[in-house]
């Protein structure tokens, strides 16, 4: 459901998200030109620390659904 107040906040979001961007954007930048070396470092860690968050992130919907879709899925007979 749309509320007035929902909808004229939009410009005002869409301005902090693309100013939060360009900052992140920045200091990246910063970040790997001047620390490059202390950024290599932590390469290994920051892998294996990708792999229990892209399995609680990249979930969209539970395990269960995967059965779910699996049952309810008529056979073809060709």
């Amino acid at each position: 459901m749309n509320t007035p107040t929902s909808s004229s906040n939009r410009p005002a979001r869409r301005f902090v998200a693309v100013v939060a961007w360009v900052l992140g954007a920045i200091g990246a930048y910063f970040l790997l030109t001047r620390h490059f070396d202390h950024v290599l470092q932590a390469v290994p860690f920051l892998l294996l620390l990708a792999c229990p968050l892209m399995h609680l992130f990249g979930h969209r919907h539970g395990h269960g659904a995967h059965q779910k879709e699996h049952i309810e899925r008529p056979k073809d007979d060709d």
